[in-house]
């Protein structure tokens, strides 16, 4: 068992939703609007082929915390629970004496909603219970109330405050707080903040002063357009479905009002890390900074939005390091977001040897010290807009997909970045689709992760139907603060209080 230490380093996880990473070739594209994040990129390793384990929010936050696929942590949707025995990295560091502490998203789904942090600071933005859950029974249905439509696109435009700026600002606020009192160092204890932003999830609306940084912007269109429906593959055909793209007239204008709204809000974000970034120069607190998405969005490119897809907007996020150990600078190698929990662990010196056989993920530290990996990155999808599991694989210059109901995919991404080729049934790559195929074959039963899923899609369906009958007795997060112990009380000598609340001290 890892004993507790106080002498660790402190970690500061800054998690964005839905970030396309090919927006982030290295650090932030030129073009956008985000010095913060290009103040952060020029100290950090920057994994330009980076992915989800799942693009999609719960799967892909399980994922990341857990450093496994999510058919080995059984969440697959957006309404899985995850369960409460797997640990985490916040699990990880906090036996080994760090304080953890979330302020923020993190779609967790059940009645655990700390995994392994000690405190959370805010609700979560989504639900915590099984109605969200997909159903493999009836291939093609609709749930209106809560697929996504093309509205956050047909919407989009400029707004002062939405629900999700408003749980930003939150989300922001509660960060700084909690980090000036990290710095009058009454806790002993190194921590590990996460703080978790929704933006630039869709809906695309932004704040005016943002909205107006991209008046001039060259990128408003996709470089490749919308597509006919025939002319994509099948998983494509089945998210635009699942979108009701076929129910909205969507316009240039309305794409272009999009993006422009997605890189303001990219700019919004940069705002709230460079927040949080004053706070640790200012307090004098030295930190780990690791800035990473959840997964992508198609940002209109083939006609596609939001995520669900292996397609590089979807699948691809941005991640950055900056931390002792890792030298800054561009990796091409491929990685995951699921390689997060091993590397924390790694640069915090967190053995994880007792459950190290049945991890999935890879530290990073080896590639941030010169190392080189071979190892193929494995990607799963199950959830809306799949009628079976989709299983993905990405080594070198090459990205493998399959799906039972599907004919197999591979793309060369160096010669065909945009993936409109493939390969997979021209001889001449034949022994490259081959080698893919064994190595999927070996990792994946297709047919029993299919039965997985349906069985969990079947047993929630009857679980959240009890549980909306009679009482009811909701998971979401309720975040308390005990009023009695804050600012200054009677039971409290003031002279001592004054003193112990300020920092930095000089």
């Amino acid at each position: 068992m890892s004993m507790p230490q106080t002498n660790g380093p402190n970690i500061l996880i800054l998690m964005v939703d839905q970030l396309n990473g090919t927006l982030f070739p290295d650090g932030p594209a030129e073009w956008l609007h985000a010095p913060n994040l290009k103040r952060l990129a020029a100290r950090s390793r920057r994994f330009r082929n980076c992915y989800t384990a799942s693009p999609l929010c719960a799967p892909g936050r399980a994922s990341f915390m857990s450093g496994l696929l999510p058919s080995r942590t059984r969440v697959y949707d957006n309404a899985a629970e995850f369960a409460s025995d797997i640990p985490t990295y916040a699990h990880h560091l906090r036996r080994a004496g760090w304080r953890t502490c979330l302020s923020g998203k993190m779609h967790f789904v059940g009645p655990d909603q700390l995994h392994g942090f000690e405190t959370r600071l805010t609700t979560d933005i989504y639900p915590a219970d099984f109605g969200w859950t997909p159903d493999y029974r009836k291939p093609g249905e609709r749930i209106d109330w809560w697929y996504h439509n093309m509205g956050s696109v047909t919407g989009s435009g400029v707004g002062e405050i939405t629900n999700q700026m408003e749980y930003d600002d939150e989300v922001a606020h509660f960060a700084k707080m909690w980090l000036y009192d990290a710095a009058r160092k009454q806790d002993a204890r190194p921590w590990c903040l996460t703080a978790s932003f929704t933006h630039p999830h869709d809906p695309y609306v932004a704040r005016k002063r943002l909205w107006d940084l991209y008046e001039d912007c060259d990128h408003l269109l996709p470089e490749v357009g919308e597509m006919p429906y025939e002319a994509h593959d099948p998983h494509s055909r089945r998210i635009l479905d699942a979108n009701d793209r076929g129910n909205f007239d969507v316009t240039e204008a309305d794409v272009m009002r999009s993006r422009r709204a997605y890189f303001a809000n990219i700019s919004y974000l940069d705002e709230k890390v460079g927040e949080l970034l004053q706070v640790l120069e200012d307090t004098r607190q030295e930190a780990i900074v690791l800035f990473v998405s959840d997964h992508g969005d198609m940002l209109g490119e083939r006609g596609l939005w939001y995520k669900m897809s292996f397609l590089e907007g979807s699948s691809r996020v941005p991640m950055m390091i900056a931390a002792p150990g890792i030298e800054p600078g561009l990796d091409l190698t491929p990685v995951s977001n699921i390689d997060v929990c091993p590397t924390l662990c790694d640069l915090a010196g967190v053995d994880l040897s007792e459950v190290a056989p049945w991890t999935t993920g890879e530290s990073l530290v080896p590639l941030g010290q010169g190392g080189r990996r071979e190892t193929p990155v494995a990607m799963e999808y199950a959830a809306e807009g799949s009628y079976a599991p989709l299983v993905a694989l990405r080594l070198g210059r090459w990205k493998y997909t399959c799906c039972a109901l599907d004919p197999e995919q591979l793309f060369d991404l160096d010669a065909d970045p945009h993936e409109l080729t493939n390969l997979a049934d021209d001889p001449a790559h034949a022994e490259t689709l081959a080698a893919f195929r064994d190595e999927a074959d070996r990792r994946w039963d297709l047919d029993r992760f299919d039965a997985e899923v349906r069985e969990s899609q079947a047993r929630r369906w009857v679980v959240y139907a009890a549980l909306r009958q009679g009482g009811y007795y909701p998971w979401e997060y309720q975040p308390l603060q005990v009023a009695s112990e804050r600012y200054m009380r009677n039971h409290m000598d003031l002279n001592v209080l004054e003193e112990s609340q300020r920092a930095p001290k000089d």
